[in-house]
């Protein structure tokens, strides 16, 4: 592997951090399916299989401090 093909440590102006240069072989584009941080939770099946707790444990909040 040569040393043109890594990625590499970039600085970025005004700042203490740092960033990387994109993989070889890769782009910055996300790819659909990928479940970012705006993707909805997976939704349980209408029929799936419910204990004796699971309303009172959907209901339940934690304490607060």
């Amino acid at each position: 592997m040569s040393s043109n093909s890594r990625q590499r440590i970039e600085r970025v102006p005004g700042s203490r951090r740092v960033k990387l240069t994109p993989a070889p072989g890769t782009s910055a584009e996300p790819v659909p399916g990928d479940g970012g941080a705006d993707a909805a939770p997976p939704a349980a099946s209408p029929g799936a299989a419910s204990g004796p707790n699971d309303d009172r444990l959907r209901q339940d909040v934690p304490p607060h401090y």
